[in-house]
């Protein structure tokens, strides 16, 4: 019986920008992806029948076939049947750390550690490359969740390039327990309210001018200038979730007011604050935490982090 352990990490989005809708229903994005060292666990076994088994300590996780990481070990059955066939099932269980529908990735993140991890149990051998396009299938973070690090996304998010490391910079993370976002609506609300007809050509206007910025912020990470990359961070889902979820709003706002670079990641609603230190990471965290007495907020000090799925054991 074999057996793994993998660590998974989230992922913040420094630049998100929706260049058009997709008949597809998907919208072509440019963006720039951030791991941090925020991560579950995700534990496989290998099983003596066929059976793929999720669990996970998380009362909103769900545990059946529709997990993201149910449907990638369903993914990997289906193609490499052979290896199914010899190895046999899987139990999967996901130690939660990341929080639920954050805009954090948690769910693709889980889904990418089981690919890499039955790539491994099942000696497929496969390349980062191969288990991108599989990843592909299952979501549009996934790609990124494979290998981590700081990336250039284009697509929509399945197009990589990689950027240089960043340092290991902190981050403040806040996310209120009992909200979240659902991506499908900021995505159909961003489409209906901007990349409506009768505001096409106002939109590709603005579209070329914000392309700049990504320019900029690409720049900034090639030449590791923190200062400009806070100050080219950008979220298009922004303009809808904001003014939609004002608990949102006012974090972000507290983060300004104590001089943070500050921005919601993905369709939110967690919002994170760039900082320079650990102590000063944890000293905006107390700040916040005296500024908005709620019990319902969550608040992390996280680290960016060079990768994305790492793996600390492994035994037969």
């Amino acid at each position: 019986m074999l057996s793994y352990s993998l660590i998974a990490s989230a992922k913040i989005n420094l630049y998100l920008e929706i260049i058009g809708a997709r008949p597809d229903g998907y919208h072509d994005l440019a963006m720039v992806l951030q791991s941090i060292d925020l991560a579950d666990q995700i534990d496989l076994h290998s099983r003596s029948d066929d059976a793929i088994c999720l669990h996970c300590n998380h009362p909103e996780v769900p545990q059946d076939e529709s997990n993201l990481a149910y449907k990638a070990a369903a993914l990997m059955a289906t193609k490499f049947p052979d290896a199914f066939a010899r190895y046999g099932g899987v139990d999967i269980t996901i130690h939660k750390r990341i929080p639920v529908g954050a805009g954090l990735a948690g769910g693709s993140t889980n889904a990418a550690a089981v690919l890499v991890g039955l790539n491994l149990m099942w000696n497929l051998k496969l390349s980062d490359k191969q288990l991108q396009y599989l990843g592909s299938l299952l979501g549009s973070d996934v790609p990124f969740c494979i290998v981590g690090g700081t990336m250039l996304a284009t697509g929509r998010g399945e197009y990589l390039t990689p950027l240089p490391v960043l340092g290991r910079s902190y981050v403040v993370l806040g996310k209120y327990r009992s909200l979240s976002v659902s991506t499908a609506w900021a995505y159909q609300t961003f489409r209906h309210q901007y990349l409506s007809s009768c505001m096409s050509n106002a939109l590709a206007v603005e579209n070329l001018e914000q392309s700049a910025s990504i320019e900029k912020m690409v720049s900034a990470i090639n030449h590791q200038n923190e200062r400009n990359i806070g100050q080219f961070l950008y979220n298009d889902l922004e303009r809808v979730v904001l003014p939609e979820y004002q608990k949102v709003q006012r974090l972000k706002e507290e983060f300004q007011r104590l001089g943070c670079a500050t921005m919601m990641s993905g369709s939110g609603p967690t919002v994170f604050a760039l900082t320079h230190s650990q102590a000063e990471a944890q000293q905006i965290l107390e700040s916040v935490k005296i500024a908005i007495a709620d019990p319902d907020l969550d608040l992390w000090v996280s680290q960016f982090t060079p990768s994305s799925i790492r793996i600390p054991s492994f035994h037969t």
